[in-house]
């Protein structure tokens, strides 16, 4: 197999050390020291007036706008955008004892005959887990819905909690709950949050994060792609908060991937089957697309979830370019990004992004990538 450089992620060193293919990338490979005045807390003024860098092989790192983003691509390609929509996932309580609690609500599952319906599974941040049967008065109130404990979820061994709302949990969750911003971004959640941390397209309720590079598209540059004759297709992922969840173990292999639901409709297989007829390339908007789409073709499954894990040397079979953020250092979606574009390609433009003033993560700028031939 052909053989890359293999660079370690932090902006002072500059040294690159050879590998091959077959060396165990480990999790300090994809560490780097970030300003923190780099991390955006607000979004752009306007949602295409972030900066887009482009980083395509072939020609210099280009830094531009993103409603150039239509000069960039092709009549005939393909966009796939994620259309999950976040809800206000982020609910305050507290236990019978008085003390407090908060949940970040993962997923709403379905209700089955002889279960309490109304059922939840969400990350707990508390003093003391409750104990099974529990009961936790919720709202700003305090009283305005209860949540009971029922345990452990997928099961005893499980980080996340299972939970049975005394209604419909998106009713109360829109009703009573708060935006759940990535834990980086430091103020409470505002009536711009509420705007601007949600894609203009969504459309299915169900995440607990924003897919974040679609937050960069306005009706603008949809018009704008469309008359260059680019098309667009949706998929369906419900993102997890466990996206901002640090990789812990050095040894990649050992990392246990979140899960997380997600869809793909027949029209969507169909147009991507009609990019690949015309010659048009396939443009994951987001990590979350690709995890999605490349889902798909390890299993043959367009419905369920995944626990997809990319790392560098992994196959892509269906996408072909990417829009992206720039993401967490030691994160399963550097990694992602690291597979897709080239571990050394990735350095060299993360230390472009900071010498340059780029914006990160969630309400920063954005990059575009191709898949690397190597």
């Amino acid at each position: 197999m052909a053989i890359l450089r293999k660079y370690l992620f932090h902006l002072e060193r500059a040294r690159p050390a050879l590998k091959h293919m077959s060396h165990t990338y480990t999790l300090g490979d994809f560490d780097f020291a970030l300003p923190p005045e780099l991390i955006a807390q607000h979004p752009s003024v306007e949602r295409s007036a972030s900066r887009l860098l482009d980083g395509r092989p072939g020609s210099a790192i280009t830094d531009r706008i993103f409603k150039e983003l239509p000069e960039l691509l092709q009549a005939g390609d393909l966009l796939v955008f994620n259309d999950t929509q976040v809800v206000k996932a982020r609910l305050f309580g507290e236990k019978p004892s008085g003390g407090k609690l908060e949940l970040l609500v993962e997923r709403v599952l379905p209700n089955f005959a002889g279960e309490a319906p109304n059922q939840v599974v969400a990350h707990m941040k508390v003093s003391k887990k409750p104990p099974a049967g529990a009961v936790m008065r919720m709202g700003p109130q305090g009283n305005d819905f209860t949540a009971t404990y029922l345990g452990r979820w997928p099961d005893e061994s499980g980080q996340l909690f299972r939970f049975a709302f005394s209604d419909e949990p998106h009713t109360l969750m829109q009703k009573y709950g708060h935006v759940p911003l990535p834990p980086y971004i430091t103020h409470t959640d505002s009536a711009e949050d509420e705007q601007r941390y949600q894609t203009i397209f969504a459309k299915v309720p169900g995440a607990a994060a924003a897919p974040t590079a679609a937050l960069h598209f306005d009706q603008g540059v949809l018009n704008a792609l469309a008359n260059k004759g680019v098309r667009n297709a949706n998929v369906t992922l419900h993102v997890g908060a466990g996206t901002f969840q640090p990789v812990k173990t050095e040894n990649l292999s050992e990392h246990r991937m979140h899960s997380e639901w997600y869809n793909i409709p027949a029209t969507t297989v169909q147009a991507i089957s009609d990019c690949r007829s015309r010659g048009g390339r396939v443009v994951a908007v987001g990590t979350t697309s690709v995890r999605t789409l490349e889902s798909w073709a390890m299993t043959g499954q367009t419905c369920g979830d995944t626990q997809i894990f990319i790392t560098p040397g992994f196959d892509f079979q269906v996408v072909d370019v990417l829009i992206t953020n720039f993401h967490l250092p030691k994160s399963t979606l550097l990694m992602l990004v690291s597979a897709f574009a080239g571990f050394e390609p990735m350095h060299a433009l993360y230390r472009h992004a900071i010498a340059k003033g780029y914006r990160f993560f969630s309400y920063g700028d954005a990059m575009l990538l191709e898949r690397s031939k190597n």
